[in-house]
């Protein structure tokens, strides 16, 4: 089987999801390709972990539109059996448009992966966690979207051929006009093994100063319910929940959360999971590894404090 794996760089480097999915696609004993837009300085990293070939599409901008048909065209071409790509924004916004060109469907948010014959088998939350689906790709081609943080990496051998592709003829429809990043220090929601996210607990804008303190102690994300969220209190780009970002990581502090069923959909496959309340009834308790029942603004301060300690 030959399996293509749509990577993403960040600040030069190859991002921790694209190290997950590679990994994946050799465990699956594939033959496993890379395609990659960017600058190329990532490119040469995913030999490291098994690419044999790396497609290098070089750009400055996000052309959603060109790259999806680049990288169906690629799929047609090399007679690739499957598709990866990272459950993120941007795995998101490809992942669908290049199944919609293959003429398939997207397997997404998988949480494990094997394979049957030529076909594709994953597994995936439903249900806001609470149970999970099998499901097995039915057409030539599986588009699939994996969930970050729910595989292991590990580095492997790979060719490591660089061969650049260019889009001519494909004049896209739509043009940016203006990219204004949002710029932090701290590691992003979707490449974090920590986070560390603040609700409607917290009371006002002002204190979720507590939430981002705690999460630069541990070197963690920060991360928001919805309720901060439309409260203005933090960015949109923090959001945890079914209407946010969905989160697996090894540790996932949620400070002032109450557990609503939406956010529970984003953040309970964490591995451990440490919830701060003062309402011992709350539903976050029920999928805490840890609970402390107790003001946050009594518990946050001196435990931010004995971190600091020990972490230097």
């Amino acid at each position: 089987m030959r399996i293509l794996v749509i990577a993403q760089e960040k600040d030069g480097a190859f991002r921790k999801s694209s190290r997950e999915a590679v990994t994946v696609s050799k465990k699956l004993g594939a033959q496993t390709d890379v395609f990659i837009a960017g600058t190329g300085a990532a490119a040469k990293e995913a030999s490291a972990y098994g690419a044999d070939t790396i497609y290098l599409f070089k750009t400055s901008e996000y052309d959603a539109e060109m790259q999806s048909r680049l990288i169906a065209a690629k799929v047609n071409e090399g007679g690739y059996k499957a598709v990866f790509f990272a459950h993120d924004w941007y795995g998101r916004d490809i992942s669908a448009r290049v199944a919609a060109l293959l003429d398939t469907v997207v397997l997404s948010d998988a949480t494990q992966i094997s394979v049957d014959g030529d076909r594709v088998a994953i597994t995936r939350p439903v249900y806001s966690g609470k149970a999970k689906v099998q499901l097995k790709s039915k057409g030539p081609v599986a588009v699939v979207s994996l969930r970050s943080n729910s595989f292991t990496i590990e580095e492997s051998t790979g060719k490591g051929e660089i061969v650049e592709i260019f889009g001519d003829g494909m004049e896209p429809k739509a043009k940016i006009v203006e990219f204004t990043p949002v710029v932090t220090k701290r590691v992003s929601l979707a490449d974090a093994d920590r986070v560390v996210t603040g609700g409607r607990g917290i009371k006002e804008a002002a204190n979720y100063k507590l939430i981002e303190d705690l999460a630069d102690i541990l070197g963690a994300a920060a991360g928001a319910t919805r309720a901060v969220v439309d409260a203005g209190w933090a960015d949109h780009a923090l959001q945890v929940g079914q209407t946010g970002q969905t989160v697996a990581p090894n540790l996932y502090m949620a400070i002032g959360v109450s557990g609503a069923i939406q956010h529970l959909a984003g953040m309970s496959s964490s591995k451990i999971i440490v919830a701060v309340n003062k309402d011992p009834e709350a539903p976050i308790f029920g999928v805490a590894t840890y609970g402390i029942v107790g003001d946050l603004f009594e518990v946050i301060p001196p435990l931010s404090e004995e971190l600091k300690k020990m972490l230097g």
